[in-house]
């Protein structure tokens, strides 16, 4: 039976507190991407500006080569989650679970302590018994890192049957973004969380709440993250109505909900503050 009280309400009083409250609201943004790119075209200061201006309280960021995303971390150390990116151009992501270098290069790396999770890596049923992703799989639970992830649900089932208690985070809802089976993988897996970056179209069609989107995350309110998904420089471009699309649909949900997906899920992955006000 679909959740509909609740959801009715809720839009109708988004037309009324929309602009007044769901505006002012802190975010957690868990996917964000400052690649070389980027850095051309904004600097550190210029994406701190962006942040500020959409209220984006805390950005974990990755980067392609991940130097970008240390020196967006360097400006703001205390805003910026650095999560370790593994690619150094865009090609590698098609080949990089044959790489017998990646681990080495993984473990040199979070000698230095700064980073906070690793991915967003790609990787697809076909190389799901990648040697170098059961690796990577091992390094992440031994750091206890959350992994970030872009995968159809076969890697996730490898993941969790290699480390049933590894933080997952599943980008954009999984290859396959159904709410049946979304809701089944988080009744499975107790420790997958889901980044909703980029599928803002099937949540909400025209703006408006999807009643089977709806049902999920009110059902598991705890499970769910927000991101924009700067995948390249035209998002940045659009970043603010990205956050506004993001906002639209957030405002719609019950409160309750809305502030875990708006922050406090992501700040219970990262260990930071749990109230966001509290560094604005």
């Amino acid at each position: 039976m679909k959740i509909l009280r609740h959801h009715i309400l809720s839009c109708l009083l988004t037309l009324v507190f929309f602009h007044s409250s769901a505006v002012a609201a802190p975010l957690f943004d868990t996917h964000l991407h400052y690649s070389k790119a980027d850095a051309e075209k904004y600097s550190p200061a210029d994406i701190i500006k962006l942040l500020d201006r959409n209220n984006i309280a805390y950005a974990a960021v990755t980067g392609m080569p991940s130097s970008h995303a240390v020196d967006l971390y360097s400006f703001a150390p205390g805003r910026i989650i650095l999560l370790l990116g593994i690619y150094k151009e865009h090609n590698d992501k098609s080949h990089w679970s044959d790489d017998e270098s990646i681990p080495s290069l993984i473990e040199t790396e979070l000698k230095r302590g700064i980073w906070r999770g690793i991915g967003e890596i790609h990787i697809f049923s076909r190389n799901r018994n990648s040697p170098v992703f059961k690796r990577v799989i091992e390094i992440a639970t031994e750091h206890d890192l959350p992994l970030l992830i872009h995968a159809d649900p076969a890697v996730i089932d490898r993941v969790f049957s290699l480390s049933p208690k590894l933080k997952v985070i599943w980008a954009h809802a999984g290859k396959y973004p159904y709410p049946e089976l979304v809701s089944d993988y988080l009744e499975q897996y107790d420790s997958l969380s889901v980044d909703l970056s980029m599928r803002d179209a099937r949540i909400a069609p025209s703006g408006e709440l999807d009643d089977d989107w709806y049902e999920l995350i009110v059902n598991h309110p705890d499970r769910f993250l927000l991101g924009v998904d700067t995948y390249s420089s035209s998002r940045w471009d659009d970043f603010d109505s990205a956050v506004h699309t993001i906002r639209r649909w957030l405002s719609q949900l019950p409160e309750d909900v809305r502030v875990k997906l708006a922050y406090e899920n992501a700040a219970a992955i990262y260990a930071v503050s749990s109230k966001a006000d509290s560094i604005r």
